[in-house]
């Protein structure tokens, strides 16, 4: 029988996808650096967040909230450090490893099993990413491809240790984790230069939307999905990123792009449907 939380839980994670994908468009508006766009969407996210659901807000300060919080930060930052380093296809590419680090450490952590078909849709994504960002990969610069690495592994920690806060609430560890990003980026916006009116604006989106509805639904599907769907699902959002610049700026992908884009969404499209047919794999808070 179908659990219609879990049903509506892949929904959750598919329109968190959606926001997070707006990233691309929007930073185009922004001049600023990029320490200084973390730090402020980071703080406009967490005063979005906290004037959403003040009510509900219960922070503990245990190891597992904070330790969210600071993979959280780690995740933002190392991943708009490596932008700086190597190729956003490399940063991409790398951080979107998370699901291996998941499979890997959840049936360990979180007691959550990782089926064999769960390591045929991991490989058909790296597959699908590789061909997608085939003609941005550069196989140097070491140092960047290992923070964009360290990126992915933060992603991953960050949603196992979310995950076991499910029958709390996980969004706190979100607050604290933007608060911590605007702090490192301080510096950074202290000496950011001026900004038009739209890059206001588009700063105002990566905080509510791009950051803060995603979360908000990500945050609350964790309750009723296992940690690898709650990183594999929102993988189309790579995919999806360059279709916004295409749809308003015209910046057209190539064919090999198109063919990868096609096996990722392929994968995930197919890894949602047995997810929402086979809701034991992911169990109800």
């Amino acid at each position: 029988m179908r659990d219609p939380n879990h049903t509506k839980a892949i929904g959750q994670l598919l329109i968190a996808a959606v926001c997070w994908s707006l990233a691309g468009l929007l930073f185009k508006y922004v001049e600023w650096p990029a320490l200084a766009v973390a730090g402020g969407r980071g703080i406009i996210a967490a005063i979005f967040l906290a004037s959403i659901c003040w009510r509900k807000l219960h922070f503990t300060w245990s190891p597992i909230q904070i330790g969210a919080a600071l993979a959280y930060a780690a995740c933002t930052i190392l991943f708009t450090l490596a932008n700086k380093m190597t190729t956003a296809a490399n940063a991409i590419l790398l951080q979107f490893t998370a699901p291996v680090w998941v499979a890997l450490l959840g049936a360990w952590l979180l007691g959550e099993r990782t089926r064999r078909s769960d390591w045929f849709t991991i490989a058909a994504v790296l597959a699908g990413l590789g061909l997608f960002f085939y003609e941005g990969l550069q196989m140097q610069n070491i140092a960047g491809q290992l923070v964009a690495l360290a990126s992915g592994v933060a992603f991953a920690v960050m949603t196992i240790l979310m995950r076991k806060q499910k029958d709390n609430s996980p969004l706190e560890s979100i607050i604290m984790g933007n608060v911590i990003s605007f702090f490192v980026g301080v510096p950074a916006l202290w000496s950011a230069p001026a900004m038009p009116t739209l890059g206001w604006i588009s700063l105002g989106l990566l905080g509510t939307v791009q950051l803060g509805v995603a979360y908000l639904f990500y945050a609350r599907a964790l309750k009723h999905v296992t940690a690898l769907e709650a990183v594999l699902i929102p993988i189309i959002e790579p995919i999806l990123n360059p279709i916004w610049v295409m749809l308003v700026i015209g910046e057209k992908p190539s064919p090999l792009a198109i063919a990868g884009g096609a096996l990722v969404v392929g994968a995930v499209g197919l890894r949602a449907a047995l997810a929402v047919r086979q809701p034991a794999t992911a169990p109800s808070a």
